[in-house]
């Protein structure tokens, strides 16, 4: 048997050589064999992993690893966006911001007086402003209480104669020389302005002897003529013989010039008993003593 298996030195290393091949043969085979069985669970896991995003994302898997949440369901009922609950508001189909968005406006005193109030909502589309319009509901205690109380009934309303005066009709008059400024105004044509105006120089004047004396006054309207009466009677006498040269000068129809005159007269042919007598003086024409008839004394 020793002669049987004998082997030569070269032939050993060949046999060795042999066996050392096929031993790297079959462990490179064991190695891709475990290699295959690794990657086919990894695969599979894989397979899994996608099978589960793609029930995720269309919302059926109910894995206890994430929160799964169920659609919300709109409904419409009626509701006064003044005192609606959030979860009276989110079963509108409203999103959570757009409610939080209403409290923030309520809180800071805001109230939704009418129905398109409530369009002004942030990011509420027209169609569903449109869906919801018909429900909203909102409550008399949030209009203005200057529309429930502060108006006036029709029997009881009273026109505010200082500020609109009633103004008269044809014919009627007012005296220039009595009405105050309320009852010149009322004359048509006559405002505060010109009011004002015809008291200030009727002061300046005594009183009024013409209501054509008003036409001294700049721009005053001519048609408001008609609605005054004047009565020269009433007009402040002035005397001539006893007034100083300052008192005289104040009167529109003297002035300085004319009440110089005056006073120098007196000093020189005494007492004056008539406008006649100043009429020889260059500052006396007719037209000045006919103005100055109604004022002056002696």
């Amino acid at each position: 048997m020793k002669d049987f298996f004998y082997l030569q030195r070269n032939d050993r290393r060949a046999l060795l050589g042999v066996l050392a091949v096929i031993a790297a043969a079959i462990g490179v085979i064991h190695y891709a064999g475990r290699a295959c069985d690794e990657a086919e669970p990894a695969a599979a896991d894989s397979t899994v992993h996608k099978a589960e995003y793609a029930e995720r994302k269309e919302g059926t898997a109910h894995n206890a690893t994430y929160h799964y949440a169920e659609e919300r369901k709109t409904e419409l009922f009626t509701f006064d966006p003044n005192t609606a609950d959030s979860t009276q508001l989110l079963r509108l189909g409203l999103a959570p911001w757009q409610v939080r968005n209403i409290y923030r406006y309520r809180a800071k005193g805001g109230v939704y007086r009418k129905k398109t109030d409530f369009a002004r909502l942030y990011g509420l589309t027209a169609g569903q402003y449109k869906l919801l319009e018909p429900y909203i509901s909102i409550s008399g205690d949030y209009r203005p209480a200057a529309e429930v109380y502060a108006q006036p009934e029709p029997d009881t309303y009273k026109r505010d104669t200082t500020r609109y005066p009633l103004k008269l009709k044809p014919g009627q008059t007012v005296s220039l020389n009595t009405a105050d400024t309320a009852l010149l105004k009322r004359v048509p044509g006559i405002g505060g302005g010109f009011a004002g105006a015809i008291v200030r120089y009727r002061e300046r004047l005594g009183g009024y002897y013409s209501t054509r004396q008003l036409l001294e006054i700049d721009n005053f309207p001519k048609s408001a003529l008609p609605y005054f009466t004047a009565d020269a009677s009433a007009c402040k006498k002035l005397n001539v013989n006893k007034m100083t040269l300052s008192q005289l000068r104040r009167h529109p129809y003297i002035g300085f010039y004319r009440a110089k005159t005056i006073t120098d007269h007196r000093r020189l042919h005494g007492p004056i008993h008539g406008l006649d007598e100043l009429s020889l003086y260059r500052d006396f024409p007719r037209e000045a003593i006919e103005r100055l008839k109604a004022y002056v004394e002696f």
